[in-house]
């Protein structure tokens, strides 16, 4: 039996919920990031309206243009960000919640990314 080579990408998978005392705040400082993105660049006046009013209209498009996974790795040494996607939404949230126990596993996966219930039966 041959072992499979190692794949040298590795996904990993972060949840946050972040709870938003001030979305005035965080709205404000989205906006400002345009202002400042458009002035570098030469972005469409159409462009740069549409992503304002939609971080304007909800605080959790605002974090989503805040928030950027290539921030998140840039200075990890030996790495660097072939791809990411992420997303925000509003969500009720209740602490003492069983579902919200950050120590769960949200699978049978090991680190290799299969699943551990199949590699133990087989």
């Amino acid at each position: 039996m041959s072992t499979p080579e190692t794949s040298r990408f590795v996904r990993l998978r972060i949840e946050v919920v972040l709870e938003v005392d001030d979305a005035d705040a965080v709205t404000e400082a989205a906006v400002r990031r345009i202002r400042e993105e458009e002035a570098g660049n030469a972005v469409a006046v159409d462009e740069r309206v549409h992503v304002e009013s939609a971080v304007t209209e909800d605080t959790a498009e605002a974090l989503a243009y805040l928030i950027d996974p290539f921030d998140l790795v840039s200075e990890v040494p030996g790495v660097e960000l072939a791809q990411a996607s992420w997303s925000s939404e509003r969500i009720e949230y209740d602490p003492d919640s069983p579902e919200w126990d950050l120590d769960e596993d949200d699978g049978d996966e090991d680190f290799d990314g299969e699943n551990e219930g199949a590699e133990r039966a087989g």
